[in-house]
């Protein structure tokens, strides 16, 4: 294993960036670089992440290419469209970028939901994307192995994806309806009355109603690659009284033998490090995947609806966000896909 892989996190004051540090101080081949920040600059990191130890009395600084130069990867945790001007001039690093900027294949896509122009599109760090005509997903990790622009996954789109992939040719893809369960981190740290304890203990509230949220042409586009020609998704997050995770339940009509439904499942997952399919009858819960990278997925078929219902549980924190992250940096680099991250959760 190479040592000493310099890595340098921007926005490292967030969610996103100190769930990366998180990780990364588990990591036996990872030195951690430069630490920056925009609004947080020349602050201690205890003083937004006071869980991270050994990183406590380390300065942000301020995020700028030069800050960032001279390490061996960068990774952005960055507000949606400020990735692109830092990441055109870090020459000879490799870059992950942990926001929306860079997953989208169609600018059209990208203009509609974000309303700014398409700054393009790199490899798509969800190592587990089903390609069409697979059954295992190996394609997306060629793609990974080796790339130097890496796109992380959105959060919710990793739930939705991995619960309902699997099914491409045994379900109708223009009638595919997620509702999902959405714990408050993944609105992130700005300060916002609705996100205050006072709003949001003891009560769910659903947002981005009516087709309105960004991650829909991302899912879209995911049940595209695994080979859905027209995919539709009515997409409903709801917000829920917990810090992280996301349960996705997602529902389409069955047109396949649902006989095959279980099986196809199985293959897709057979052999998975950080994805799991639970036995019947166990569903998923987000309390089983605090704190880990896995992603565990149910499937059944409800015959008096003829639909199938697939659930996935994942942190979104880790397997949603910076969890995908260390995985497409291993990729990327040559290291063992799971190298510094676990599947084993917190409880209770």
């Amino acid at each position: 294993m190479r040592m000493n892989i310099t890595v340098a996190v921007a926005g490292a004051s967030g969610y996103a960036g100190g769930e990366v540090l998180r990780l990364l101080l588990a990591h036996p081949a990872v030195r951690i670089g430069a630490l920056t920040a925009s609004a947080n600059a020349g602050t201690a990191v205890g003083r937004h992440h006071p869980h991270l130890r050994p990183l406590a009395e380390r300065t942000l600084v301020e995020t700028t290419t030069e800050n960032l130069a001279g390490a061996d990867v960068v990774v952005l945790a960055l507000p949606h469209g400020a990735s692109g001007p830092i990441a055109g001039d870090l020459e000879g690093a490799v870059v992950i970028d942990c926001g929306a900027d860079f997953r989208l294949e169609r600018a059209v896509d990208w203009e509609e939901f974000y309303g700014t122009p398409h700054a393009g599109t790199w490899a798509y760090g969800l190592p587990e994307l089903l390609h069409a005509g697979e059954q295992t997903p190996r394609a997306q990790r060629a793609v990974l192995a080796g790339a130097d622009r890496i796109a992380v996954t959105g959060c919710n789109v990793a739930a939705v994806t991995l619960a309902i992939q699997p099914g491409v040719g045994l379900i109708d893809p223009g009638d595919v309806v997620a509702t999902l369960a959405v714990g408050y981190s993944g609105a992130g740290k700005a300060l916002k009355p609705h996100l205050t304890a006072a709003e949001a203990l003891g009560s769910a509230a659903p947002y981005a109603v009516g087709g309105t949220h960004r991650h829909i042409p991302e899912i879209e586009q995911n049940l595209r690659r695994a080979g859905a020609a027209e995919p539709r998704v009515a997409f409903q997050p709801i917000l829920v009284p917990m810090s992280r995770g996301i349960l996705a339940s997602v529902t389409a009509p069955l047109v396949g033998d649902a006989a095959q439904v279980r099986p196809a499942w199985e293959e897709a997952y057979a052999g998975e490090p950080f994805v799991h399919l639970l036995p019947e009858g166990q569903w998923p819960t987000t309390a089983m995947v605090v704190g880990s990278n896995a992603a565990l997925v149910q499937v059944a078929v409800d015959r008096h609806a003829d639909r199938v219902v697939a659930m996935c549980a994942l942190d979104n924190l880790v397997k949603g966000t910076a969890g995908s992250a260390v995985q497409a940096l291993n990729l990327a680099l040559g290291l063992a896909e799971s190298t510094g991250l676990t599947d084993v959760g917190v409880a209770p």
